[in-house]
């Protein structure tokens, strides 16, 4: 049987409704897909920021605590610099104290030349030269000829052997020299220095040490004792 016009529209019709619920569920479709796709980008650009942000914090975090530290280190550091340089200063005045003391013993006459035979018999058995010239301040001159003879019989006595001692009346020892002599031979190749300043300063290397660790207690710390 022909169809109608008019059934042919209602056909029609039906299938164009057909046809655009199919397009317009297509389109819900794709849209959810694309919104669902659009979602999980997010979700992983977000992520992705999220643990960019918090590594950077973490990295800024660490090197605020490594400035701590390095500050921290550089603080104490600095602060045991201080105290050390305060214990030496102590231990320094103790010495600059006893070079003090040491100079107003030379003021005892008896005390003095007895302290310059010595030294001067000491130096004598470190060269055993049979020919030696002896430095002094120029102060001490006529003390030091003095005691010459003394010297030269102890030292035969302590030696068995004969000695030339001459004083060096040109090249004196400076003013400013606490005392104490220099002595010299074989043509001024052999030097050994007895100024009260170089005996001071050998004793003062020996007991510093002893002066630390009597100021201040012993260092657990420290290795050595030099």
């Amino acid at each position: 049987m022909a169809l109608s016009d008019g059934d042919v529209q209602k056909q029609i019709k039906h299938m164009m409704a057909f046809i655009e619920q199919e397009a317009n569920e297509k389109a819900e479709e794709i849209d959810a897909k694309a919104e669902e796709e659009f979602n999980l980008e997010k979700g992983t650009l977000v992520q992705n920021q999220r643990l960019k942000i918090m590594e950077y914090y973490e990295r800024k975090e660490k090197q605020v605590e490594l400035q701590k530290k390095i500050q921290s280190s550089n603080m104490l550091n600095q602060a045991r610099l201080k105290v050390l340089k305060k214990r030496e200063d102590h231990v320094r005045s103790v010495l600059d104290e006893a070079r003090r003391r040491l100079v107003k013993s030379v003021s005892n006459v008896s005390l003095y030349r007895d302290i310059m035979e010595k030294l001067i018999l000491q130096a004598l058995y470190q060269l055993l030269e049979n020919e030696v010239t002896v430095r002094a301040r120029e102060a001490d001159q006529e003390l030091v000829n003095d005691i010459f003879p003394s010297i030269l019989v102890k030292y035969k006595e302590t030696t068995g052997k004969n000695l030339t001692l001459r004083l060096d009346t040109e090249n004196f020892l400076p003013a400013e020299t606490c005392g104490g002599v220099e002595l010299t031979s074989t043509g001024g190749r052999i030097k050994i220095s007895n100024t009260l300043e170089s005996r001071l300063d050998l004793i003062a290397q020996q007991l510093v040490p002893q002066v630390r660790n009597a100021l201040f207690g012993k260092n657990e710390n420290r290795k050595f004792l030099d």
